[in-house]
């Protein structure tokens, strides 16, 4: 990669810009890895989801619709929305399920 050059002695501004490149890629990969850990933390409120469909395990919802909400807002922070919305979706799932429930069953 050729780093651009202002003046002959130019160290210091390559480092500068070596800097700037490495933040700039620094924060694609935070935030393509915040994503992965939506999707992730999503993917196991769902599977844990799974048992609270039983009758009288309804109220597992009560601790698995905040730990959904939890990674849509960790999504919130990615710059690709797709765990954020899959995160929504799973905790609209159990809010559902505690509604028709009465918030107890």
């Amino acid at each position: 990669m050729n780093l651009p050059i202002f003046h002959p002695n130019a160290s210091l501004d390559r480092l500068a810009w070596a800097t700037c490149l490495a933040l700039g890629q620094l924060h694609r990969h935070v935030s393509a890895m915040l994503n992965i850990l939506s999707g992730f933390i999503g993917l196991v409120t769902l599977i844990l989801m799974i048992p609270a469909v039983l009758p009288l395990l309804g109220a597992l919802n009560w601790i698995l619709v905040p730990m959904a909400l939890f990674g849509a807002f960790i999504g919130l922070m990615s710059s690709k929305k797709g765990g954020q919305y899959f995160c929504l979706i799973v905790a609209a799932f159990g809010a559902l399920r505690l509604f028709m429930g009465g918030g107890i069953i």
